[in-house]
């Protein structure tokens, strides 16, 4: 006999629990279920841990520096890797048990930890409880992705969710994948203390960025001390005594580093493989992402996929927008849609990347008649009076409407920066009325206005 609710929500990520707590306000009964930890990949493993890392190292960074603002610091840098752990578990514990206290005293909201797996459209099974309803929100986000390469299962590595477990400095860290992810751990890691090598298949880091974003950010890590090697052809790995010897074909340099731990930074994959959705008839892509429309649903009528395991979004601030489009659907009688967003998101090194819209890549692609601003970061005040000056601001501009196409913003402060531009665009408005704005001195903010006053033609 299958327990009923109005409508089940698995998975604790982003999406997840506002969407349940909404739901049950109304008066619905509403179950959600989470086989693991509350909060998902941003809780337990990735933005908010990881940003709290980051903040660790770059005290330590500045404290390094400190001699070059006039504050003298009479004994050496010194990292306690195990108070870093423990204060990022601090920050992630208060968030994972906020959350789950949260879902806990929601009136009409049952909370079932376990693993779901659909035995039909209707039903899943926990365990040995059967539960229906007429209404699956499934938010079960994703994982990092292990390809096959040589050797792989020969070596131990770590992931981005095994390395929160790390409480130790690794002596020389080599992270395979040359993306966001990998390149917030190298830097992060090289800051701490540690030597880092960061090995990348392709040509060039982040390469979903505009060449200069890239070539930018390689030099302000290599300026870090840290070792790049592109055009890793053939990657494997062997184990040398207690060492990783992880094999590289470059045109030039050692063909092999060796290192004392390897960071696999290539990729997700999302959390489908088990939650029996062929029962239930729900289609997949070659790559296991739950297929859906503009407003989240699935093929399977009353089933909805929300966050990482969609494939229309790979942030925890996609994942929210998620639950938003379908709670406006679902219960305002307000039609949002996915495509009504634009894209953007952060690469938190530092100083950050902010990105709002087209690439210049992207823009040239369009063949649309473009303009283009940019400025260098050390032409901005604020960075000068901080010593940051790493990076550059670049805006792309139609011609003819004179509305904002994108934006990479890389320096300091830009990833709060970036949102000058992106609410602009949201207004659909040109880029004339952040141009006109009067903003605050001193700030890196104030030189959006600036840049836009010097456009010139995308040539």
């Amino acid at each position: 006999m299958a327990t009923k609710y109005d409508s089940i929500v698995i998975g604790t990520g982003q999406a997840g629990p506002s969407l349940a707590v909404r739901l049950a306000d109304t008066g619905m009964k509403v179950a959600i279920i989470e086989r693991k930890r509350f909060g998902g990949t941003c809780v337990n493993n990735g933005c908010i841990p990881t940003k709290t890392l980051v903040a660790s190292a770059r005290a330590a960074h500045v404290a390094r520096r400190a001699g070059d603002y006039g504050v003298m610091i009479r004994s050496s840098i010194a990292v306690d890797m195990k108070k870093v752990k423990m204060r990022k578990d601090a920050v992630v514990r208060q968030s994972s048990q906020g959350l789950e206290k949260w879902l806990r005293d929601t009136q009409n909201l049952t909370v079932i930890e376990g693993h779901a797996r659909f035995a039909d459209a209707h039903r899943v099974r926990v365990v040995d409880e059967l539960l229906e309803a007429d209404k699956f929100f499934i938010n079960v986000g994703g994982r990092a992705s292990v390809p096959p390469l040589r050797g792989i299962d020969q070596v131990s590595y770590l992931n981005n969710s095994t390395m929160m477990d790390v409480d130790f400095l690794p002596e020389h860290l080599v992270v395979i994948g040359g993306s966001y992810v990998g390149l917030e751990f190298a830097q992060m890691y090289r800051r701490f203390g540690s030597e880092v090598t960061i090995v990348e298949r392709g040509p060039r880091l982040i390469k979903s960025e505009d060449e200069d974003v890239s070539e930018n950010i390689k030099t302000i890590l290599e300026g870090e001390g840290i070792e790049i090697r592109l055009d890793a052809e053939c990657i494997g790995f062997e184990k040398r005594g207690d060492k990783v010897a992880v094999q590289i074909d470059c045109s030039s340099g050692d063909k092999t580093v060796i290192g004392s731990h390897a960071l696999l930074a290539v990729g997700r994959v999302p959390n489908t493989n088990d939650l029996g959705l062929e029962n239930a008839g729900i289609e997949v892509d070659k790559r296991g992402y739950i297929q859906v429309d503009d407003q989240l649903r699935t093929n399977v009528p009353g089933i909805y996929a929300l966050g990482d395991c969609n494939r229309r979004g790979a942030f925890t601030h996609t994942a929210y927008n998620d639950y938003e489009i379908v709670a406006a659907n679902l219960l305002d009688g307000d039609e949002r849609r996915v495509s009504d967003r634009i894209t953007a998101y952060a690469l938190y090194i530092d100083p950050p990347l902010g990105r709002a819209g087209m690439t210049e890549a992207e823009v040239r692609k369009s063949g649309r008649k473009a303009l283009i601003g940019k400025r260098s970061m050390t032409q901005v005040g604020r960075a000068r009076e901080k010593g940051e000056t790493d990076g550059f601001m670049k805006i792309l501009v139609d011609a003819e409407t004179k509305k904002i196409l994108g934006a990479s913003l890389l320096g300091i402060e830009c990833d709060e920066v970036i949102h000058s531009i992106l609410d602009v665009m949201y207004a659909n408005a040109p880029y004339t009325v952040i141009q006109r704005a009067m903003h605050i001195h001193p700030t890196v903010t104030e030189l959006i206005p600036t840049m836009l006053g010097e456009l010139k033609p995308l040539e």
